[in-house]
């Protein structure tokens, strides 16, 4: 399976600026983006290495992984 990248500047490119402003000034946000990172790198390890998980565990991985970037998104878009 290719491992297709998620940071959040390729899912948001017109948002680039945005983005790196939100995480120098908005704490919360930049919690949230650490968090979005750690998660989405978790999922691409799995899939690139091809390591052996449940269904049920890579699916609450990216379940989390879209949460994380919905939550970031909507304080962008506010």
């Amino acid at each position: 399976m290719a491992a297709l990248h998620h940071d959040l500047v390729s899912e948001f490119p017109e948002l680039r600026e945005k983005i790196h402003q939100f995480k120098l000034e908005n704490g919360h946000f930049a919690k949230l983006f650490d968090e979005y990172h750690q998660v989405n790198s978790e999922v691409m390890r799995l899939e690139a290495e091809n390591i052996p998980v449940t269904d049920e565990s890579f699916e609450t991985l990216k379940k989390q992984r879209l949460n994380l970037k919905d939550k970031l998104y909507n304080m962008l878009a506010a």
